[in-house]
């Protein structure tokens, strides 16, 4: 049984424009993930026994949360750790870090201890230290496995993969890593206020993953080997359907299709890409590349597109 298309687009829109408009687009988001600083910026819940003071002026980087800062109120211990929050308020990251170590080494049986090795981990995050970050939370982790901060750990370990997120045109194993982090604290600690910072900062490293599939196919498909692409395409579609890359991936599988020949196929990756996106201009290349012999976007409930779509749609 088919289905058919009824939607007609108004105007094509060239696709090398459209790719540089959707690549722009992916940028600015990225971008503006990177710099909601002020909007995210909460503080732990505090527990009974620390000290309450005032809700510190550090935002931090990436559109990350802020730990607690309160200041320390033991007089042997002050002094070290009350410094550190100075520098860290200051700006001087690497002098916080060390004075949060010298705490830690100095009075290790102290509650500002325990509070010092995270601290530590916060400051390296901020100056952008990010393995002495990673290294420092899983610490505190190994240490203090039922502390009501070791979701902020897990968060700041999260993080450090998050901002090492590299160019699509390099390799994306980090990426991959950044993801399984970020969902790791969603899953595990999703009453917090980490989990939905996370969930947003995954959603966009699936997109970095899913425009470097989007990248090798169109370079295969540049190179002739149009199955090649297909594959990649693909993976787009079956696992980063969610992602801004899918509408792009059904026209360049419509485009690869027609050139194989197999029009069935391209038929039906247009006309999923109409239904699901009947407003996009990737569409409406789509509808042309189809109609050119008189064709019409057609989806075959037989082909794994139609399939795909079914079963992410329920």
């Amino acid at each position: 049984m088919t289905e058919r298309s009824t939607m007609t687009p108004s105007k094509t829109v060239p696709a090398s424009a459209l790719f540089r408009a959707t690549a722009l687009a992916l940028s600015l988001t990225l971008l503006a993930g990177c710099s909601m600083g002020g909007g995210f910026k909460r503080l732990l819940d505090r527990s009974d026994d620390t000290a309450s003071a005032e809700t510190s002026n550090v935002v931090p980087r990436g559109g990350a949360i802020a730990p607690d800062m309160a200041s320390a109120d033991e007089k042997e211990v002050a002094s070290l750790y009350n410094g550190g929050l100075s520098e860290l308020q200051g700006g001087n990251y690497s002098r916080a870090q060390k004075k949060f170590a010298e705490v830690e080494r100095l009075h290790p049986y102290s509650k500002w201890a325990t509070k010092a090795i995270l601290m530590q981990a916060f400051a390296a995050y901020q100056r952008r230290g990010y393995d002495d970050c990673t290294n420092a939370a899983q610490r505190f982790i190994s240490l203090h496995p039922g502390h009501k901060d070791t979701p902020y750990a897990y968060y700041l370990v999260a993080l450090s993969e998050y901002e090492r997120i590299s160019d699509v045109r390099r390799d994306q194993r980090r990426t991959e890593r950044a993801v399984e982090a970020l969902e790791e604290i969603a899953r595990r600690f999703p009453d917090t206020p980490y989990a939905a910072d996370a969930t947003q900062k995954a959603k966009l490293a699936y997109d970095r993953l899913a425009a470097k599939e989007m990248e090798v196919g169109r370079y295969y498909v540049k190179q002739g080997d149009y199955l090649a692409g297909i594959n990649r395409y693909k993976k787009v579609i079956t696992d980063y359907q969610q992602t801004t890359q899918t509408p792009e991936a059904l026209y360049r599988l419509t485009e690869a299709y027609m050139a194989l020949g197999i029009v069935s196929e391209a038929q039906t990756a247009a006309a999923v890409l109409g239904q699901n996106y009947p407003n996009s201009e990737w569409y409406r290349d789509a509808y042309q590349l189809v109609t050119t012999d008189g064709k019409e976007p057609v989806a075959s409930e037989s082909s794994w597109i139609t399939k795909a779509f079914r079963s992410f749609t329920g």
